[in-house]
């Protein structure tokens, strides 16, 4: 398999996994919240068994295996827990940095999530392998005595840390201590990196919906049930362990280190940590986002764009013109995604203005609004002028569909006038009113899956702007109306959306028939 067919692959694993379960299930489209969930589940977890934890050399093995001694019991049931939510959060936090690496969003205005994500997995994996050392059983022992090690490869360290594993005596409680702030320290400064990860997303996903939370939840326990955690038995330092259980999820570079060396370890650890650093920044022929652009003129300062953004990239600002209380709206080109959601959030973005260019609040300078009203006219002239005394024709089906998701295979047919969109965010709902007044005789709206947006929140706001959820909306009379219809279809699913238009042929036929 080449390089370039992964991302197809791993799309089409998504819109497999959606049929079989559902979007809102489907726990690829949720990996970062389910990230979330297992890092809260590790800190709750964490706190009881840091309250029962005998932080001392000699104590800390026997306080621990306590847990275990009574079967099912609390104490050992999150002690369990606690392991497979830290192999869960480091399984989950990759699976999320391949899917964003694999669906190219690490650029211009995602750069900066990407780099702050990026700049997290050192201090994970500090934190996970530190966890180890706490229990001070053999594989406790073992991870430690393997990361003094590979320490001692760096040419900066004056002594050889792996001295103070050679003999009980060197482990001292102060030692001990190291190991405690390690674990607890450095979460408490994952806490902060996660929260600056997601400053610049509106509306960030920080927990799962609510069944895939359960199951997941559910999950853990079953396996903290199934197959509870033992400790291998007290560290002895004098002695080197004849068998372990490795945990491979997370220390996996200790087995890696002894098959080959300290130095490749080293190589491939921060080879990999800079490619991921430098990547944003590589040149690539993907030009950066044409940003939104405000008009002083026609803008009213009422802050549904600044509202809408999915990547907090307007803030509202006084108004040039200085009339007190009015603010207009002001885009960040750095943070701008150039989706066009603001555009349909614009309550002047309606086509009934009597205008005969088109000047709205916000707009697209790629695709102005009054480019597309001007197209939707000139396609329904056309059409009508096709077939101006047919008797059977009842108008032609226009399809918005947002240019990130599915395309229609029958879009050439004569009766689909087919409109594409930077995102169907983009769409304000009164040009479906405008388009069947027009002479459509109906509007198909197609977006992509509502986990599956490539701006986030533009299928979740068209959805809701169509419903009459969220301002502005789609107006009464149409929202239950059988010729306004639905979509959801991401790229590849080009079958949803010819579905969608034989179904609405289906309803115009049957309309026409009852209405003779």
């Amino acid at each position: 398999m080449s390089l370039a067919a992964a991302p197809k692959l791993w799309r089409r694993l998504e819109q497999l996994l959606d049929r079989a379960l559902g979007a809102r299930a489907n726990p690829i489209r949720h990996l970062g919240a389910l990230a979330f969930l297992a890092f809260w589940l590790l800190a709750l977890s964490g706190l009881w068994l840091y309250a029962v934890l005998d932080t001392s050399a000699s104590g800390a093995y026997a306080s621990i295996e306590a847990l275990s001694r009574v079967p099912w019991s609390i104490g050992g049931v999150l002690r369990s827990m606690h392991r497979y939510g830290a192999d869960a959060f480091v399984m989950l936090t990759a699976l999320h940095l391949l899917r964003e690496l694999l669906h190219g969003r690490f650029r211009h205005f995602r750069r900066f999530s990407w780099l702050t994500g990026s700049a997290l997995l050192p201090i994970i994996a500090v934190s996970a392998v530190g966890g180890f050392w706490l229990n001070w059983d053999r594989l406790g022992q073992f991870s430690a005595t393997a990361t003094a090690e590979w320490l001692d490869a760096l040419p900066l360290l004056g002594s050889t840390l792996a001295r103070n594993f050679l003999t009980t005596a060197n482990v001292s409680d102060r030692l001990f201590s190291l190991f405690v702030f390690v674990h607890v320290g450095m979460p408490l400064l994952l806490v902060f990196g996660l929260w600056f990860h997601i400053q610049r997303i509106t509306r960030a996903e920080v927990f799962p919906p609510r069944p895939l939370a359960v199951g997941f939840l559910a999950t853990l326990l079953a396996l903290a049930l199934a197959l509870p955690i033992q400790s291998q038995g007290p560290a002895q330092l004098a002695s080197i362990p004849p068998s372990l259980a490795i945990d491979w999820f997370i220390l996996f570079a200790h087995p890696l280190m002894y098959a080959t060396s300290a130095g490749l370890v080293w190589a491939i650890a921060m080879v990999g940590f800079l490619a991921l650093l430098l990547l944003p920044f590589v040149p690539t022929r993907i030009a950066r986002p044409t940003v939104a652009v405000v008009d002083p003129d026609n803008c009213s300062g009422c802050q549904r764009c600044f509202v809408d953004c999915p990547y907090a990239a307007i803030t509202m600002a006084a108004h040039p013109s200085k009339r007190a209380g009015h603010q207009i709206a002001v885009v960040d080109v750095d943070l701008c995604a150039g989706c066009g959601i603001c555009v349909g959030a614009c309550p002047s973005s309606t086509p009934f203005r009597h205008i005969e260019e088109l000047v709205t609040g916000i707009d697209m300078p790629q695709q102005a609004l009054t480019t597309l009203r001007s197209a939707l006219r000139q396609r329904l002239q056309q059409h009508a002028q096709s077939s101006p005394h047919d008797a059977a024709d009842t108008g032609p089906i226009v399809l918005f569909r947002c240019s990130q998701g599915a395309d229609a295979s029958a879009e050439t047919a004569g009766d689909v006038i087919t409109l594409p969109l930077i995102c169907t965010g983009q769409l304000p709902p009164s040009f479906i009113d405008y388009a069947l007044r027009d002479g459509a005789a109906a509007v198909v709206v197609a977006t992509c899956r509502l986990s599956g947006c490539t701006y986030r929140l533009g299928a979740q706001w068209t959805s809701e702007r169509l419903s009459g959820a969220r301002e502005p909306h789609l107006r009464a009379a149409y929202r239950d109306a059988p010729n306004v219809m639905l979509i959801e279809a991401d790229a590849g699913e080009n079958r949803e959306i010819d579905m969608g238009l034989t179904t609405m042929r289906a309803r115009l036929t049957q309309f026409k028939a009852t209405s003779v």
